[in-house]
């Protein structure tokens, strides 16, 4: 192969490196959001409803504000066994794909660069350390007419199953 070939290769490879790095930090990151949800049921039906979904999810009440009446569960939310043998996996290809290149830049170490592939574990570990966690959901019912409204400040994931399993619409901010 001819050199302006090789350097843009091994430049666009570390390129997809990169991405590969901040792909897999981005797996644990934090996505807390808040959100306000209507529900068509009075609030006296729909307290006994929210406190049984999150008793199912493995939530437990640790704060329970009477003034504001907000209540604050909070839960274990368990790392992903697909997910780290999945970025481990993408991390073997892009060390894979990297050893490639340096070896054809450097074929003194032919298969010396391979060995970065075993490095691809370390993906997975990495997610596995970082992603499991204590989450909290925090939680404020308030009736308006036969409407009740619910302002939950929780992960995205756990509000989309939230949403999934109870009869709740998102009212649009402002």
């Amino acid at each position: 192969m001819n050199i302006p070939v090789i350097s843009s290769t091994f430049f666009l490879t570390i390129l997809l490196g990169i991405g590969l790095f901040f792909f897999i930090r981005a797996s644990f990151k934090d996505r807390t959001i808040q959100q306000a949800l209507a529900a068509k049921v009075p609030q006296d039906t729909l307290l006994p409803q929210l406190q049984d979904y999150f008793d199912r999810r493995a939530y437990r009440i640790t704060h329970l504000d009477p003034e504001t009446q907000e209540v604050t569960f909070e839960g274990f939310v368990r790392p992903s066994w697909f997910l780290a043998i999945f970025l481990s996996l993408l991390a073997a290809c892009g060390w894979f794909c990297l050893a490639l290149v340096l070896t054809y830049i450097y074929p003194a170490l032919n298969r010396g660069w391979l060995g970065l592939s075993l490095l691809s574990p370390l993906a997975g570990w990495f997610y596995w350390q970082n992603a499991g966690r204590v989450e909290q959901v925090t939680l404020k019912v308030e009736a308006i007419g036969e409407t009740s409204v619910v302002k939950v400040k929780a992960h995205r994931d756990e509000l989309i199953a939230l949403r999934r399993e109870l009869p709740l619409t998102i009212i649009p901010e402002g």
